[in-house]
């Protein structure tokens, strides 16, 4: 027992990235090309460069919470990935960058949290590693030292990262599965390696390790609703469950990565980001590979099945029908280039509410980002200043009980505590 994580401190600190690939690298213009629609992929741009700051100069701030916590219990900021000698990565060889994305330990040696997601990055080949450093060394240095990260102990202590990877890292590069089709592999490769997206759409154990037999099913994380203004998001189920993309087809998965929206849904919040600065990119082949891997997904339902009180019901539909039906319809599916269906939705069906709660009290605004247009849907207002606390939750509660929609319930106190 002892000697486990002796072994473990060994390996983590001292992993091998010696492979010939990663060695000597000529950075040609189609290795930095390949590179720059890899790190788009990667979403690399979102993470590492704050609101009016430098391009991948890092600084952004990631507010750390567990499964429970309502409140952020810490923060941790990006790091500067340009190629900046001082404050960034630009002494850096391709095999130290190649140890930072697959076992997160920087050129110095220091244990990274895992809010940077080696844990995801460890399947990505050597070539696409080699790809991403060319572009990011043929990059602008940008000499920023980003802030101290602001954790209490003992989290403050890189060391406990060491038994965190031995006890829930991965260490193994994607291997493909022969069963399925090269497509499917592609989308797999993506969505579980550089694209990453089990961070957000997983629920997490309360070590902040994703819980692999809950994978895509949805999950929760702290980010803005509005300027300097921190609550919670719920990332919605990415599987076939019928309150996740169940009702999605291939054709129409791929159409939101590309543009955030289609007949189902339309982004808004936190997803904004990942649609405007890495989805929009991809190749065609790209999204409907990754379309293929999402709807191929076994169905994991999360959803508690919940029944309201008659009193509760009637506020919410009245509510509905005074705020919301003129948009959203009747029937809850949604008017055609004005707003997107509630009726078998993702978002109001998702195992955690707070996404839902939070576009009800701050609205949702349309990513722009030309040159695609991503208008099929309009921006919905704020109800903020419109509707009070137990309004909202009556709202929120009619909205996961209507049309055979499925969702746990909302309080009153759970939107005070968005608000």
């Amino acid at each position: 027992m002892i000697l486990a994580p002796l072994l473990a401190l060994l390996y983590f600190q001292f992993p091998d990235e010696s492979a010939s690939s990663l060695r000597d690298v000529t950075a040609s213009d189609t290795l930095v090309e390949d590179g720059r629609y890899l790190a788009s992929i990667g979403n690399c741009f979102s993470c590492h460069t704050k609101d009016d700051g430098p391009s991948f100069g890092g600084g952004v701030a990631f507010h750390v919470a567990g499964r429970s916590g309502r409140l952020p219990y810490g923060v941790i900021y990006s790091t500067n990935i340009s190629p900046d000698a001082k404050t960034g990565i630009g002494a850096w060889t391709v095999g130290e960058f190649a140890r930072a994305m697959r076992h997160g330990i920087s050129a110095d040696g220091d244990h990274l949290y895992p809010v940077f997601p080696y844990t995801s990055f460890i399947k990505v080949f050597d070539q696409d590693i080699a790809a991403i450093f060319a572009y990011l060394m043929s990059l602008e240095p940008v000499e920023y030292k980003p802030p101290e990260n602001e954790l209490p102990f003992p989290l403050n202590i890189r060391l406990n990262l060491v038994f965190w990877k031995w006890l829930f890292a991965e260490n193994q590069v994607y291997q493909p599965d022969s069963d399925r089709t090269e497509e499917w592999n592609r989308g797999a490769y993506l969505i579980q390696g550089l694209g990453h997206c089990g961070a957000c759409h997983s629920p997490r154990t309360f070590f902040l390790a994703e819980q692999s037999s809950l994978a895509f099913s949805g999950g929760t994380h702290f980010d803005e609703v509005e300027k300097g203004k921190i609550r919670l998001w719920s990332a919605v189920n990415l599987t076939s469950a019928n309150s996740g993309l169940g009702f999605w087809s291939k054709t129409e998965t791929a159409k939101y990565l590309k543009t955030g929206h289609n007949a189902k849904a339309g982004s808004f919040g936190p997803m904004n980001k990942v649609i405007v600065n890495s989805t929009q990119y991809l190749t065609e082949s790209d999204a409907d590979a990754m379309a293929e891997f999402l709807n191929s997904l076994p169905a994991i339902t999360r959803n508690a099945d919940q029944t309201i009180s008659e009193e509760e019901q009637a506020l919410g539909l009245s509510v509905y029908q005074e705020h919301c039906e003129e948009c959203h319809l009747q029937s809850g599916r949604g008017a055609f280039l004005k707003a997107p269906p509630v009726a078998a939705s993702a978002v109001v069906q998702a195992p955690e509410p707070w996404s839902l709660v939070n576009v009800i009290l701050y609205g949702a605004r349309v990513p722009t980002a030309a040159p695609v247009p991503f208008g099929a849907w309009e921006d919905m207002p704020a109800y903020m200043e419109k509707l009070n606390d137990p309004e909202v939750a009556a709202l929120s509660n009619y909205l996961r009980t209507a049309w055979g929609n499925k969702g746990s319930s909302i309080t009153v106190r759970d939107v005070a505590e968005q608000r």
